[in-house]
């Protein structure tokens, strides 16, 4: 028999869709213990699953773990629930991470596009609440 991850699962998400909010967030359940396969990532136990690297290891990280992410649109808040570190053609580690967002979305990030912060982080709230009222926002018709 082998060794099951801890497994994010969003299977078991509330009605909301999965989404989080500033007080809700630590429900999100991690994928840790593992590199996540294909399989895991069909099954919605983990967010991302990388081929074509070497030496695939977790990322060892308290997860789940709120972060706000800098991708092209510029801040997010978002919460880790997954970290791997890959090391790519080119020799160099990738830790990269996955994540979801608080409208229940999910995206891939790497460690160095976020900012770990505390649940208490005023930046990270801020922007909590703001996708959340975003979301209610869209859902009036």
């Amino acid at each position: 028999m082998t060794a099951k991850p801890d497994g994010y699962d969003p299977g078991h998400e509330p009605e909301d869709g999965g989404g989080f909010d500033v007080d809700d967030w630590g429900r999100l359940a991690a994928f840790t213990g593992a590199v996540a396969s294909l399989d895991d990532v069909q099954a919605r136990r983990a967010v991302f699953a990388l081929a074509d690297t070497e030496d695939a290891r977790p990322l060892d990280m308290d997860l789940p773990q709120p972060v706000i992410w800098w991708d092209e649109h510029g801040e997010q808040a978002a919460v880790a629930v997954q970290a791997e570190v890959h090391t790519g053609d080119d020799g160099e580690p990738m830790e990269v991470l996955g994540l979801i967002l608080p409208d229940g979305g999910s995206a891939v990030a790497l460690l160095e596009d976020v900012d770990l912060v505390d649940d208490t982080d005023p930046a990270w709230r801020a922007l909590v609440e703001a996708a959340v009222d975003g979301a209610d926002d869209g859902d009036q018709d």
